[in-house]
């Protein structure tokens, strides 16, 4: 039998090496004969037949980009890839800024390839603007005429100074030692955030002071921080201030010392050069997420043209003017067809360069409508005042009658601040340096942490009678944090459609992403919109409602009194769908930092509502509802005892309730020594004398409290014996008894095998009791579909 390809050219040019076949993700790996600490010299595709270079590279990046963000494994100095006619190499820093790009498409399958992902490996394979004395990017070698090159390039290229106790920092891996260097090195630098904020230096320039400070005067005059000995200088002269200020380390140095046993620092002059000049691949992950699109995959490209055609008009691309203000390269822009009416913008420089190459490749742009700016900080100036915006387009907005014609057409960043509960992350501080967010902070309440929120505001208040065509989540229609910018964002919805998140690229998780056309200078912000359902290949599969007509539900549970004894605590983080697991009961006070709610007899009726009619769908979460909000209810509920019953039985013996005794009186065991034939008399008889006065129970909630009842009486026959075993024990108690724990963890099964069966006898009748109850939540308004 033949060999493979891979094995035949393994064989033939790197037998002197140490090769490896890795099925799942690299094809061939080639790594020194030694042992220890080293990087690989080459991993390598390869392809039957005859195969196009770029699309080559394009599946090997999305091939190893998983490998890259685990971060375990050390990279290589090559990257490669090989069909029966050629192989070809490519230094990994000539590619590694693809890695970092905000609009490439991570989703795509290795083994079909687009063709704008393809393109995109091909302007880093082959620059068009290099400079005489750039090195060569790419190294093609043809089996049949360059064999002898070949031979001579790996004989001086795949060579290894014998070194197997410290790695070599090269241009190859300096990004990938800078994050194991931030987790390692950097807790041990004594420079707080604000010192960051204030002299705008991110952790990366550190990093270099550390890498580079050791090399000559030049080289540190490049550096924004210098390392002297054990000790960072911060040297910054601003037009407003100079930094001058001393950084130690907390540990005196012990961190960065004992890093520094397993690395090298580089020794090329050529490795220093591009490390400083690529100190924008140091940037924070959730920095460089603001400044531009995402990419939007191109079926929601075209879907989101074919809604603009419907609400303008098959002549629409003629009739009315768009502009892209954060483009990135230009994505979303794909098909349209009058450049003449077409304008992007981008906070990036380097995306602009991209742009003006697409657009001599005969991407349907032009030139001169194509501009660096930052939407949310920059001022509205053309061109011929020294400004920034195209004259073109700036007659356009400053023109009432044309600016109606204006359609403002993005996919902004998604990011968001986080907790929201007032602590300045890195996330939040690149937020809070655009103009817009001081200036509409208070105009936007708890959505000033969502960055996409800003982009709403500021061209509402700077472009009044345009038209918004935008990517976003939902959250701005019917998330109560929205209520003030609803409030403040009076427009029409014309149309539009949700999609599925992780379709996207960059975004985690599974939620709606819609795009909707909203007409601006409306009177106000609509109280529940109908919005179309698209299926992952751009199908209709219904219709979605949205609504923020109601008040939401936390406002019904506090509308109830509390008084007498308290008997635990309900703990709720968020209001909709997506946050149910986040809702328990106990007895422990908790900073959880949601919503919590203190339960009585006076309310423990409507808590136990709250808590059933949110978990008893749990089972129906998708990522149509993720963020559908559980609402105030109408009156019809309180007319149905047997609702009200079946929640609290449900809430009695569901998993989310965690009442331990071990945190105080248990008051919530739902039957009297007798029934269980308990060893001793039971410290409350709270619940049980409480569902006495209840009346008849459903045959479910009777299925589940009998159900329940052989497991406390199988509970309390097996700890007769035990003088340990907690009498007035809970459901929680009882299973943590039964199943036991390992490192904090409670078990999913016991070893006792009876306690296993009636345990799954107890959680099949309460699934019984969730259908019962299901219905109900629809029929009293807590959900609307």
């Amino acid at each position: 039998m033949k060999p493979t390809l891979k094995v035949q050219v393994a064989n033939k040019y790197f037998s002197k090496f140490v090769v490896s076949f890795d099925e799942k993700f690299i094809d061939l790996i080639v790594e020194p004969k030694a042992d220890g600490f080293f990087a690989p010299f080459l991993w390598a595709e390869s392809k039957k037949g005859i195969a196009d270079i770029s699309q080559m590279f394009a599946q090997l990046l999305l091939t190893i980009k998983p490998i890259y963000d685990k971060g375990k494994k050390n990279l290589p100095k090559y990257l490669g890839v090989f069909d029966k006619e050629k192989i070809v190499f490519v230094e990994f820093y000539h590619v590694l800024p693809i890695f970092l790009l905000n609009d490439f498409n991570w989703n795509e399958k290795p083994s079909t390839v687009s063709k704008k992902t393809e393109n995109t490996v091909a302007k880093f394979l082959y620059p068009k603007h290099k400079k005489q004395d750039d090195t060569i990017v790419v190294y093609e070698f043809y089996f049949d005429n360059d064999e002898d090159g070949l031979k001579e390039f790996i004989k001086t290229n795949f060579t290894f100074n014998g070194d197997t106790v410290r790695l070599q920092i090269t241009k190859n891996n300096f990004l990938h030692v800078y994050n194991r260097w931030v987790s390692e090195v950097r807790p041990s630098i004594d420079a707080s955030f604000e010192t960051l904020k204030e002299s705008d230096l991110i952790d990366g320039d550190f990093y270099l002071a550390d890498l580079l400070s050791e090399y000559n005067e030049s080289v540190r005059k490049m550096l924004k921080v210098s390392l002297q000995k054990t000790v960072f200088h911060v040297n910054i002269k601003r037009s407003d201030r100079l930094f001058n200020e001393l950084i130690q380390f907390n540990d005196k140095g012990y961190a960065h010392d004992k890093f520094w046993t397993k690395y090298e620092r580089p020794s090329a002059k050529e490795d220093w050069d591009y490390m400083i000049d690529r100190r924008d691949l140091l940037v924070p992950q959730e920095i460089r997420e603001q400044k531009g699109a995402y990419f939007t995959p191109k079926i929601w490209v075209e879907k989101s043209q074919e809604y603009l055609e419907k609400v303008f008009g098959e002549n629409w691309q003629d009739d009315y003017y768009v502009w892209d203000c954060c483009c990135g390269t230009g994505n979303l822009l794909t098909g349209l067809t009058n450049p003449d009416n077409v304008w992007a913008s981008t906070i990036d420089q380097p995306d602009v360069e991209v742009l003006n190459e697409l657009i001599d490749g005969g991407y349907n742009l032009l030139k001169p409508h194509v501009f660096q700016f930052d939407f949310l900080s920059d001022e509205f100036v053309p061109k011929s005042r020294s400004g920034k915006i195209p004259d073109s387009l700036f007659n356009i907005i400053n023109n009432p009658e044309r600016q109606k014609n204006l359609i403002i057409y993005i996919n902004p960043p998604y990011a968001e601040t986080g907790d929201g509960l007032g602590t300045q992350t890195n996330k939040e501080f690149c937020f809070s340096q655009h103009k817009t967010h001081s200036r509409y902070k208070e105009l936007l309440g708890k959505a000033s942490h969502e960055f996409f929120s800003q982009f709403f505001i500021h061209i509402l208040k700077t472009m009044p009678m345009a038209t918004l065509a935008i990517f976003s989540t939902m959250k701005y229609v019917n998330s109560a944090n929205f209520e003030r910018f609803r409030q403040s964002f009076p427009a029409k919805f014309k149309s539009g459609f949700i999609c599925r998140s992780d379709t996207f690229d960059n975004v985690h998780g599974k939620f709606p992403i819609g795009f909707l056309v909203w007409c601006l200078s409306q009177t106000k912000f609509p109280k529940q919109i109908l919005i179309d359902v698209l299926g992952d290949n751009g199908e209709k599969i219904g219709k979605k409602g949205f609504y923020n007509n109601r008040k939401y539900i936390n406002q019904w549970i506090n509308s109830f009194p509390i008084s007498g004894q308290s008997l635990g605590i309900l703990y709720a983080k968020g209001m909709d769908f997506q946050n149910n697991q986040g809702l328990w009961i106990s007895l422990e006070i908790k900073n959880s930092g949601g919503s919590q709610f203190m339960l009585s007899e006076t309310n423990l009726i409507e808590g136990s509502i709250y808590f059933a009619v949110r978990h008893c769908l749990n089972d129906e979460h998708n990522w149509i509802n993720h963020r559908d909000q559980f609402l105030f209810p109408n009156e019809d509920y309180k007319r149905d005892k047997r609702f009200k019953n079946d929640c609290l039985i449900y809430t009695l013996f569901h998993e989310k309730n965690r009442i331990s005794s071990q945190n105080g009186i248990n008051h919530w065991i739902p039957f009297s020594r007798k029934d269980v034939k308990g060893k001793d008399s039971f410290a409350s008889t709270f619940m049980v004398n409480f569902l006495q006065t209840r009346g008849t129970l459903s045959k479910e909630a009777n299925a589940v409290l009998e159900s329940g009842k052989m497991l406390w009486r199988y509970y309390h026959e097996t700890i007769k014996s035990d003088d340990n075993a907690e009498v007035n024990a809970s459901l929680y108690d009882i299973r943590e008894y039964f199943k036991g724990r390992v490192n904090g963890r409670m078990n999913t099964k016991s070893t006792d095998q009876k306690f296993n069966e009636l345990d799954q006898a107890l959680k099949d009748s309460l699934k019984n009791l969730a259908e019962v109850i299901k219905p109900k939540v629809y029929e009293f308004g807590f959900l609307l579909e």
